[in-house]
């Protein structure tokens, strides 16, 4: 059995509230529909003392405010913690800022961690966005202090003051500076022409470019050379004192995928994104509408049965499974809800290659055993660089693959519903990891985008009888599967379809997902019924364009 290791989990900043077409089902039969889990999901960890979490949102709330003595007296080191907060924020122009307590969970007998997200408008440009946790530790202390008296904390719970709780990069080495720029820069493509926002919407949406907006961005600095060590947010666009934004667009490419949107999306809303599988960079970026949310990078979709690429690849990496091995795929498997495949087909006595090439949903979910509660997370993770943070140059939700809080959770992961969430991009990059057996990070912006040295995701490779088998599965899914809208394409074109539904009776989003020999892209198309009828036309158009 190979083993592996768990990558970060971070979300990028200023993203994660990009919610598009994420609706909650009702009870009974259920395909591939979203229920109301509730909490409870992360792990088992366990709940802290409730006073701890009243002292943590007293504290959040005097930050808000501005009452920042306040604040610093809910710590263990209240005058540094009041000097910092008034450093904190010098210079980048804050307006109102607002901080969201989560749920407290308990660290050892006498501490508590409280995550929170942290929401800093920026005045004239946007918001900043992170996360960040406050640590906490029991403390008798503080029990008379006249703020518990108040109310306004927890007897016995103080924050344990360091400068990570305030930003998780804030150091005695390193700050955070603003820098503000003016005017529209020029975008240019991978080879050097210039990329018009009215001729290629979707692409300066992308970048966030155009319209006369100032831009600006808050840069990651030395203390003492000022060196930048990073730009932790955006706005307005890509932020360069060196001349025009360098994409890696293809013009060609993205012309093709406009195109294709435009002839096959019929008028619903759409996202697609094509890299290049040897280095990641993407080569196109499209939306309908046009110039509208940029769902391609932001979108928090359900990925549906697309999601079956890597949940096989985990099974394949573990040995849990063969492509010759018999999976029944039954019409109904209950657990905790009723889960049945597209249209309550049925395969009996199916091998693991029919369920994957005819898309069958309950025979996955019956190998639910086969991984354990956090392995498809971590998988996702360790080879996909899902979860943890691209530096693409532009604002991009990097997905993500919660642990399941329970059985029923983990069953819906297994085909790619549930709590799970990607997007094209993500989804591009997944199939360009399957066609390879190795994570590039997408990168469409050529300076500014590219990670620092030892930044960026740290992943491993797929061992090579797993991309194989994946390859194997996938092309036999345009030859005699689900993808065969593709199968007159040149070459070995690999595929997988996806249909995630979003309501019990409600239209679903379309999914497809293909390779070539140089390319991988994905396409989601909202308001479809199947993956192969929606997003199945748009990605062979592309893919005929660019042979």
């Amino acid at each position: 059995m190979r083993t592996y290791r768990a990558g970060r989990r971070r979300r990028r900043a200023g993203v994660a509230a990009a919610i598009a077409a994420v609706l909650v089902a009702g009870g009974g039969t259920w395909a591939v529909a979203e229920w109301n889990a509730g909490d409870g999901g992360a792990g088992g960890a366990r709940e802290a003392d409730p006073r701890a979490l009243r002292t943590a949102r007293a504290f959040l709330d005097h930050w808000a405010a501005g009452d920042l003595t306040k604040a610093a007296a809910l710590t263990d080191a209240p005058e540094r913690a009041e000097t910092t907060l008034r450093n904190f924020t010098a210079g980048l122009d804050i307006e109102r800022p607002s901080f969201v307590a989560q749920r407290a969970t308990a660290d050892g007998d006498a501490g508590a961690s409280v995550p929170f997200a942290a929401k800093l408008p920026i005045s004239g440009l946007g918001t900043w966005q992170y996360r960040s946790a406050l640590p906490l530790v029991r403390s008798d202390e503080g029990a008379g202090r006249r703020g518990d008296q108040a109310g306004e904390g927890a007897a016995g719970w103080r924050v344990r003051w360091k400068l990570g709780l305030v930003h998780p990069k804030l150091t005695d080495e390193a700050k955070f500076r603003l820098v503000r720029e003016e005017g529209t820069p020029d975008v240019l493509d991978r080879d050097g022409g210039n990329l018009s926002g009215t001729d290629h919407p979707s692409v300066a949406q992308a970048l966030g470019v155009g319209g006369g907006k100032p831009r600006g961005a808050v840069q990651l600095v030395d203390r003492d050379t000022d060196e930048v060590r990073g730009t932790e947010a955006r706005f307005g666009g890509p932020t360069s004192a060196r001349g025009p934004v360098r994409t890696t667009i293809d013009p060609a490419v993205q012309r093709a995928a406009e195109r294709a949107l435009e002839r096959h999306a019929k008028g619903r809303n759409a996202g697609l994104v094509a890299l290049r599988i040897a280095d990641g960079e993407v080569v196109a970026v499209a939306n309908t509408p046009a110039g509208g949310f940029n769902r391609a990078f932001l979108g928090t979709y359900a990925p549906g049965s697309t999601m079956k690429v890597i949940t096989s690849a985990a099974l394949l990496n573990k040995g849990a499974v063969a492509p010759n091995d018999v999976v029944d795929c039954p019409k109904y498997l209950t657990v905790g809800k009723q889960f049945h495949n597209v249209e309550t087909s049925e395969i009996r006595g199916a091998t693991f290659r029919e369920d994957f090439i005819h898309s069958c949903n309950t025979a996955f979910v019956s190998l639910r055993d086969k991984l354990g509660n956090r392995e498809l997370t971590e998988f996702s993770s360790t080879y996909f660089g899902i979860g943890q943070e691209w530096f693409t140059g532009a604002p991009s939700f990097d997905g993500e693959v919660p642990v399941p809080g329970d059985e029923t959770e983990k069953s819906a992961a297994l085909f790619g519903q549930g709590k799970l969430r990607a997007n094209p991009l993500v989804m591009a990059s997944a199939t360009a990891t399957a066609a390879s057996g190795t994570f590039r990070m997408p990168l469409l912006v050529r300076e500014g985008g590219t990670a620092r040295e030892g930044e960026g995701p740290r992943t491993e490779e797929l061992p090579s009888d797993v991309v194989r088998t994946l390859r194997s599965l996938m092309r036999d899914t345009v030859t005699d599967g689900t993808a065969k809208v593709l199968a007159d394409l040149p070459g070995e074109v690999g595929a997988k379809t996806g249909t995630a539904e979003v309501t019990e009776e409600g239209p679903n989003n379309g999914w497809l997902v293909a390779y070539d020999d140089e390319i991988a892209i994905a396409c989601v198309v909202e308001g479809a019924q199947h993956g192969s009828d929606s997003a199945g036309p748009v990605i062979h158009d592309v893919l005929a364009a660019t042979d």
